[in-house]
């Protein structure tokens, strides 16, 4: 299985802290935001990797990162948003790149106290359909908010005004290479995006979604400033990425 992490976007809910760079090359603690969800992947057993770069700071990502070795990556591929179209234009960007196998998608804005290994090994020994991610929040309208009934995703709402639930769909999915053949026929919302809330509802309408619950902490290092700063304190307070027993 291949990761594909997401490092676009304007970052326009952490400005001015982004006027000048990428939100994905803030510090968060004691490294570049950009560090975790690679770690992340790394630790979980995936070490080939594409970053989705966008905007005017791409080349940064490149001078910080360079090809990945330093961080445990065996690959590090790059590739170019030219425009913003959504979570789901971004990726499919890495249809070439998954050479028709699996993929797990990750924001890089997404930091967790404990790596996803186990849903990484689930779904590498039976890569069919999707599986997504969970964590309770307080500010379930800003998300993506999943509609549970036992071991089954019903439906996914995307920032709903009244939700059911506080149960909201993280930024790590995990798809077969199905999905780039939906995506292929997905229309822009009224936002001019290609949502990723309508890739998931289409697994779950055919009946090939799985969910696995966060353990530990969830940070959204992007959301907004008073996130960024919690996500700060979060990782100062016990680091992230932390092996699961």
């Amino acid at each position: 299985m291949k990761g594909v992490i997401l490092g676009g976007g304007t970052g326009s809910r952490l400005f001015p802290l982004t006027k000048v760079t990428n939100k994905h090359l803030l510090p968060v603690y004691n490294r570049p935001m950009i560090y975790y969800p690679i770690e992340c992947l790394v630790k979980s057993g995936i070490d080939e990797i594409l970053l989705v770069t966008g905007g005017e700071n791409a080349g940064d990502y490149l001078r910080l990162l360079g090809n990945g070795k330093e961080l445990g990556v065996k690959n590090l591929h790059y590739t170019y948003q030219e425009a913003a179209t959504g979570i789901a234009g971004a990726l499919s960007l890495a249809e070439d790149f998954a050479d028709g196998g699996p993929i797990c998608l990750v924001l890089g804005d997404n930091i967790l106290e404990y790596v996803i290994k186990k849903s990484v090994d689930v779904f590498r020994a039976r890569p069919e359909g999707a599986r997504i991610l969970l964590a309770q929040v307080q500010n379930p309208q800003a998300y993506g908010v999943a509609d549970i009934d036992g071991d089954r995703v019903v439906n996914i709402i995307e920032k709903p005004k009244n939700p059911k639930t506080n149960w909201a769909v993280i930024g790590i999915y995990f798809y077969d290479n199905s999905v780039f053949e939906y995506v292929k026929k997905l229309t822009p919302s009224a936002r001019g995006e290609l949502e990723i809330t309508d890739v998931n509802n289409h697994f779950i309408k055919a009946g090939k979604m799985a969910f696995d619950k966060v353990e530990g902490w969830w940070a959204d290092a992007g959301e907004n400033i008073d996130f960024y700063l919690q996500s700060c304190i979060r990782v100062s307070q016990t680091g992230a990425n932390h092996p699961v027993d």
